[in-house]
């Protein structure tokens, strides 16, 4: 044997470090070119480098997604922030001006609370005859109590100086009329020395009155008939009265309830303001508001409920401007509001006693809380004259 051959038994092995030859019919296995193997190598890596692409994209899709949520998110919790913040200065601001509000509301006391609930019980529902009966009567007995000192507030010593004092009161005050008397009444204390009087005379005695011509023909007028037709006297009717020259039915109700003590009641532009704001009548006519009046009161009432009413006209519930702040019986009135609701400023609207100032009488009841009214410089009544208080 040849130091060439293979030993016997190792035919088809190789010794270490030589190759297998191919078996016989079997090609042997292609080798795969240094270029073909570098492009492989490429496409595996170029391969995984679009899908991480096509992944970054998404990534970076929802990243911005995300953070534009995040942003939204957190311009809405500031935004949520700033209004809570808004709310809570705004809910301070409205307790703070609750409270002042408040605070006003205390000045001006329940009487304000009662008297706007009592304006929207009112409505516009008619109300009952009996329903105003008693609205009527609890007035009455509210504005008793605040002027209890209520009365006729023309100087005056017998019905006779009643009767001319009311006369000259037309389109004037009981002011401009006590101021005026004292010379008058000294000059002409009787019916039958009025009747006699020079009209010139007359005239220029009652001029600070206005209107002194019609009012001293009226006067010449009715002192005439009382010395013609009842024997220098006053009469004590209604309709006795208004057939005197210059009298009608407010001056004969005057008249009757204080100088003779019979009711009725007096329907000036104070009381028919007063009673319409009330809601007792609405009535413009004086007759016609006398008569509804009249249904809701007893007749022992007329005459002070009249006085009590002209009083509150003209002390408080004025015309164009009344004091609804410092009004005692704001709690009974429907009208509460129409005018001043501030108590400070609604005081400074009160008139003669109520806001400290001089009445209208020069003579007062002994029981008048406020000062009497000086007399005019000039028309001062002489020493021992006439025209004091009853």
């Amino acid at each position: 044997m040849s130091e060439h051959e293979s030993p016997k038994g190792t035919t088809g092995r190789t010794t270490t470090g030589e190759k297998a030859a191919p078996e016989p019919g079997k090609a042997a296995p292609k080798k795969a070119s240094p270029e073909k193997a570098a492009t492989k190598r490429a496409a595996t890596k170029t391969a995984p480098t679009a899908s991480s692409g096509a992944t970054g994209a998404k990534k970076t899709a929802s990243g911005k997604k995300a953070a534009a949520s995040q942003k939204t998110a957190t311009s809405k919790k500031a935004a949520a922030t700033k209004t809570a913040a808004s709310k809570t200065a705004a809910s301070k601001t409205a307790a703070t001006k609750t409270a002042a509000k408040k605070g006003t509301a205390s000045k001006r006391g329940a009487a304000g609370k009662k008297a706007t609930a009592a304006k929207q019980a009112a409505g516009t529902r008619p109300e009952s005859q009996e329903s105003k009966a008693k609205r009527a009567a609890r007035i009455n007995d509210a504005l008793a109590a605040v002027y209890y000192y209520a009365h006729p507030e023309l100087d005056f010593e017998n019905p006779f100086e009643l009767l001319v004092a009311t006369v000259l009161s037309a389109q004037t005050t009981d002011l401009r009329v006590n101021q005026t008397t004292p010379a008058l009444f000294a000059a002409y204390p009787t019916p039958e020395d009025m009747a006699a009087a020079n009209p010139e005379e007359l005239e220029e005695l009652i001029r600070p009155t206005g209107f002194f011509r019609s009012k001293a023909k009226s006067l010449l007028g009715l002192s005439a008939a009382l010395r013609d037709d009842f024997g220098g006297e006053v009469p004590g009717t209604v309709e006795e009265l208004v057939k005197l020259p210059g009298v009608g039915r407010k001056t004969a109700f005057v008249v009757m309830g204080n100088a003779f003590g019979l009711p009725g009641l007096t329907v000036d532009t104070h009381f028919g303001r007063l009673v319409r704001r009330w809601k007792l009548t609405e009535q413009t006519d004086a007759v016609k508001v006398e008569q509804e009046i009249d249904d809701l009161l007893p007749e022992s009432e007329w005459t002070m409920f009249s006085h009590r009413t002209i009083f509150h006209g003209r002390r408080i519930c004025h015309s164009r401007k009344p004091a609804c702040g410092a009004c005692p019986i704001a709690e009974l009135c429907p009208s509460y509001g129409e005018g001043e609701t501030d108590p400070e400023k609604a005081k400074k609207l009160l008139k003669y006693e109520m806001g400290g100032q001089p009445g209208q009488r020069l003579k007062p009841p002994a029981d008048y809380p406020g000062q009497p009214a000086p007399p005019l410089p000039s028309r001062a009544a002489p020493e021992g004259g006439s025209g004091a208080a009853r």
